[in-house]
């Protein structure tokens, strides 16, 4: 077995990884060639035989070498690794094998002793799904579950039954979360109606079914189309499980995502899959609007709608809303914080209050504004801000005196680097006027007042 698992090692097996695997060389011999590597395979073959001989490495089957390490293992012997510790096989023989091999044995039975605490809470922390140290970052075999489970209860299947005169027209499904103890659910707003030219023309009675089984009757408490976010509330005494929040704006791609709801009326159905973008514009899906979504591959279907899309510590992160039709793998979910902000204007406001200033804005960087001064030497010498490519006539943006082709490199005392921040800053703010500063052509730099208005609902 020795000899097999250091000839396996010959072919460069890397000791970081958790399972090291190979097949069997039957030329067991040969020890001088290890006088070309100074510390690499052999060394590693050394440390591994002697882990070998204390019993904490197996073979898993006979046709193949495959060595399991524990996880405490694992850790030491890439501690191992990193203190480059060095032998000279320049005349190894199978004697010195064999003396390494059992001071090697020695110092890991001390090693694993000596930390023997340390270990025990290690394999307590794995087998409990923990974070096991400060930069282990892997997803072991029960993170998405475990994920799932944390908001689950909080998950519920949304039924609308439509009928006239105790006829039955039709039932359509959907999905939600339960975001407060007193019974408020966050949801899509096409999921409970449809905004058509004549109104809002709501789906029919509201079913709310929790995974534990209770059914309640769901009372629609406000909805914006435009955004795609509705809060229905449900009544009753008994406690509720309630979802914990999380922030979209710390997710990037390629971060692991979960998504729960009720497909095509399945209650209780978990899909997983990964952020593919984190701020993909709705221009770009050929909605209207300045929506960002987040897309992910999560497998979604009809009735996924308004469901939460989930992290791996179990908070809600958006809520899932469309897939494109034919588009396998192509997901889009509203960003939680948007969402929020949202739920918070209902509140504040009873409707969602959109500031309006009148004017078409583009992002710049470096590579747009170098391209834009080939076409005209006069652009300003900027490195980022915000362009003006047009404004309407009489908007508020008009009466403030900015002109198309103007810079915005400051909003409200700001450096400006994007579309979004002077979004975020207007907020919900009407009729009070802003600082803004934009440079124009051969750089003059203007420092002017604008009032937004709240734009039409019809707009």
């Amino acid at each position: 077995m020795a000899f097999r698992l250091l000839a396996a090692f010959r072919r460069g097996v890397s000791p970081f990884s958790s399972k090291y695997q190979t097949y069997p060389v039957y030329k067991p011999c040969g020890f001088s060639k290890y006088s070309r590597k100074r510390f690499g395979k052999v060394a590693t073959s050394v440390v591994l035989l002697a882990a070998a001989s204390i019993g904490a490495l197996w073979p898993e089957r006979s046709n193949e070498i495959a060595v399991n390490l524990s996880p405490q293992l694992h850790c030491f012997l890439k501690d191992l690794w990193q203190k480059k510790i060095e032998y000279n096989y320049q005349s190894a023989t199978l004697t010195d094998i064999s003396t390494s091999v059992d001071w090697c044995r020695r110092f890991i039975i001390d090693k694993l002793r000596t930390s023997s605490q340390y270990l025990n809470s290690f394999q307590a922390d794995s087998q409990n799904g923990v974070d096991t140290g400060p930069d282990s970052k892997y997803l072991t075999r029960s993170s998405i579950a475990d994920a799932a489970a944390k908001v689950a209860p909080a998950v519920v299947n949304l039924t609308m039954t439509q009928g006239h005169m105790g006829l039955f027209l039709g039932r359509s499904t959907g999905s939600g979360t339960i975001i407060n103890s007193n019974g408020i659910i966050l949801t899509n707003a096409h999921v409970i109606a449809d905004l058509t030219s004549g109104g809002v023309a709501h789906k029919g009675k509201i079913t709310v079914t929790l995974q534990d089984g209770r059914s309640f009757e769901g009372k629609v408490i406000n909805a914006d189309f435009q955004t795609d976010i509705a809060i229905i509330k449900i009544y009753t005494n008994s406690p509720l499980p309630v979802a914990k929040l999380g922030s979209s704006s710390k997710l990037r791609a390629g971060d692991w995502v979960i998504a729960l709801g009720s497909p095509l009326f399945l209650h209780n159905t978990v899909t997983a899959g990964i952020v593919s973008c984190v701020d993909r514009k709705s221009s770009e899906l050929g909605l209207g609007g300045r929506s960002e979504y987040l897309q992910t591959d999560c497998p979604l279907n009809e009735g996924n709608s308004g469901g939460p899309l989930v992290n791996l510590d179990g908070e809600v992160v958006g809520v899932n809303t469309l897939k494109l039709p034919g588009a396998d793998g192509m997901a889009f979910a509203i960003p939680i914080d948007s969402a929020i902000k949202i739920v918070q204007q209902f509140n504040k406001h009873g409707r969602v209050v959109r500031p309006w200033l009148g004017m078409k804005m583009l992002d710049l960087n470096e590579l747009i504004v170098s391209q834009l001064k080939e076409r005209d030497p006069s652009f300003p010498d900027v490195v980022e801000g915000v362009l003006v490519p047009q404004v309407v006539p009489g908007s508020p943006a008009d009466r403030a005196g900015i002109r198309t082709g103007d810079v915005v490199i400051q909003f409200d005392g700001k450096p400006i680097k994007s579309v979004k921040q002077i979004v975020e800053m207007l907020g919900d703010n009407v009729g009070v006027a802003f600082k803004i500063v934009v440079k124009r052509a051969s750089n003059l730099q203007v420092t002017l007042t604008i009032v937004p208005e709240e734009i039409s609902p019809n707009f």
